[in-house]
């Protein structure tokens, strides 16, 4: 009876006292939570023990780090739509969580953490693994609760969910005290939420809001839509698209818009910004219009603010009021959600008159500069195994996960896109190591589906360890490993900016005397590390290429690999991603070579 007691469920009886681990796990499986990333400790065993008794309902990921949980999280999360959750204990592993949800709020992505907490009568003694993670986080959370009384457990939880998922989204920080998990109250799931503060923007855009933004566009003579992660966290892409075809108006896209509008559309602009692409950049100095939908005029986008689409009236669409006017000032600015200001504007909008010009220019920047590299280079560059990495995976239901870095770039320019929430980086924070778990996230999220990080041995390394999550939780993720030994976007701000000074940016053995003068991506050498044999390490299949002859088929093996598989492909740290716009500088100082 007891071995069978540990893995049933508590009984849903309004009037039976349960666990506040219980109430917490059960509020979960009522908002529809089915994955939870957890990594347990001493501060968190209760809520562990009661997810042992939820096991047919919500499944439980044992990632081999916090860091790779919270990644994971918010991979099931970007890829979805859906609330992540990820769990971990006091002390070091709440603390370990913190990069993931400082992530999430830069990036606005629905996250629940709940940490375990030292019980309520030593916290502020410095007790084992104590930290006072409401303090340490409270900058990087859209919310965060400490709960020192079991019976606001389901209220609490309601609340976090709410606010994680609604309005702009975001990151909500739990901490329950090992107490508080232990104790035990009759639940009321039903109980009012008290959110006295949070004020859900549900206006809705005037009809006089809708009139002036479809004259401007009605008027409109070099008009460009600014398209960024907003419109797919509104699900809006359709109502996007359906804007493009009754306008004509091209689209440009931000690092964590990329996929809202097709990247093989003649209308599509690809990306925009300091890596995006010459003529997407071109186009919004030109532009009379620039329509900003779902975006924050992030420093990576506008470079000089002042000189950004400065011949442009400017629409602000965005349902954070405190986006609006921060950065750059709004010509009109629609404080609403951006799909249903779609969804208005679609019933009324007229084309501009004539585009045909403004077309004509834009296939024209479109042909002198499109994204490109040597494609007569004798070993494999980067942009090249990308590419054809596209080719191969194009029509299949395939999910890119990045790293941070050159190769993310590069992934951004050559990976073209078709769909929301096919595209998992890291836009806000940069944080490497989020490739790997992020992908594992989804796979859990998308079983049939083929899901790929793209990724460098720099960020790569920093969480590793989630290859023996892949294996044990039977999640066949793919890693495209473009392997230079070196740090290649610091790399390249030295060989810009530093006089090519390489300040500890080679990750090979600082004793090999020869080891910066080799790497031109043909002669194959000895790497460190020995990639294929960690993969198989942890039961990975793995292969590595150097030969550019050998790259397709590498390609194939690791696409059909019913297993984990990781391809190491050799690559010059030499390459640089172009075009670029240095930081703080306008489209007139653009490097293209």
């Amino acid at each position: 009876m007891a071995a069978r007691a540990a893995t049933t469920p508590p009984k849903a009886e309004k009037h039976l006292a349960i666990s506040g681990a219980d109430i917490a796990i059960q509020t979960l499986v009522n908002h529809g939570v089915d994955t939870v990333f957890a990594y347990p400790g001493g501060a968190s065993i209760p809520l562990h023990q009661s997810l042992t008794r939820f096991r047919d309902r919500v499944r439980v990921i044992l990632p081999r780090h916090e860091q790779g949980g919270g990644f994971a999280a918010q991979g099931y999360a970007r890829s979805t739509g859906k609330l992540g959750v990820c769990m971990a204990t006091s002390g070091p592993g709440a603390t370990n969580l913190i990069t993931p949800i400082a992530d999430a709020k830069l990036d606005s992505i629905p996250l629940l953490a709940i940490t375990g907490q030292v019980g309520t009568p030593v916290i502020g003694t410095d007790a084992f693994q104590e930290t006072p993670i409401v303090e340490v986080a409270r900058s990087v959370t859209k919310h965060h609760y400490l709960v020192t009384d079991v019976a606001d457990v389901a209220r609490v939880v309601r609340e976090a969910i709410h606010v994680a998922t609604t309005g702009r989204p975001g990151p909500v920080l739990i901490d329950l005290p090992k107490n508080v998990q232990l104790a035990e109250t009759v639940p009321d799931y039903d109980a009012p939420m008290q959110l006295p503060g949070y004020r859900l923007n549900t206006r809705v855009a005037s009809p006089d809001e809708i009139d002036a933004l479809a004259s401007l566009i009605r008027g409109a003579r070099r008009p460009v839509i600014y398209a960024g992660g907003g419109v797919i966290a509104a699900d809006a892409a359709e109502e996007l698209r359906e804007l493009v075809r009754k306008t004509g108006i091209p689209v440009a896209m931000t690092l964590m818009g990329l996929g809202v509008y097709p990247a093989d559309e003649a209308l599509s602009l690809d990306l925009l910004g300091m890596h995006g692409s010459v003529y997407a950049n071109q186009a919004v100095h030109e532009a009379d219009l620039l329509i900003a939908l779902g975006v924050r005029f992030d420093d990576r986008v506008t470079g000089k603010v002042p000189e950004f689409a400065k011949r442009a009236t400017i629409v602000h669409v965005e349902i954070d009021p405190s986006e609006i006017n921060k950065v750059k000032e709004a010509d009109l600015a629609i404080n609403a959600n951006v799909k249903e200001v779609l969804k208005q504007l679609n019933t009324i909008v007229k084309p501009p008159e004539d585009l045909a010009e403004w077309h004509r220019q834009i296939a024209a920047w479109k042909q002198a500069d499109p994204f490109h590299y040597k494609a007569e280079f004798g070993g494999i560059l980067p942009q090249y195994a990308i590419d054809e990495l596209w080719r191969l995976t194009r029509d299949r239901d395939t999910i890119i996960a990045t790293g941070v870095g050159q190769h993310q770039m590069w992934s951004a320019q050559f990976y073209k896109l078709r769909k929301p929430r096919r595209w998992l980086s890291s836009g806000g924070l940069g944080t490497m190591g989020f490739g790997l778990p992020a992908a594992l996230g989804a796979k859990a999220a998308h079983p049939d589906a083929l899901v790929i990080d793209i990724d460098g041995d720099g960020s790569l390394l920093m969480n590793v360890q989630e290859m023996a999550t892949c294996h044990c939780e039977k999640l066949p993720v793919k890693v495209l490993l473009l392997n230079n030994m070196h740090l290649g976007m610091v790399v390249q701000w030295e060989d810009r900016f530093h006089q090519a000074n390489r300040a500890h940016t080679y990750l090979g053995s600082i004793d090999d005397p020869e080891a910066l003068g080799r790497g031109d991506g043909i002669t194959p050498q000895v790497r460190y590390p020995d990639f294929v044999a960690v993969a198989r390490g942890f039961q990975w299949q793995a292969r590595s290429v150097a030969k550019k002859d050998e790259l397709i088929d590498g390609l194939r093996e690791m696409i059909e690999s019913p297993a984990p598989f990781l391809l190491d492909v050799q690559v010059p740290y030499q390459e640089h991603v172009l075009p670029m716009i240095p930081a703080g500088m306008t489209v007139n100082e653009l490097i293209k070579e």
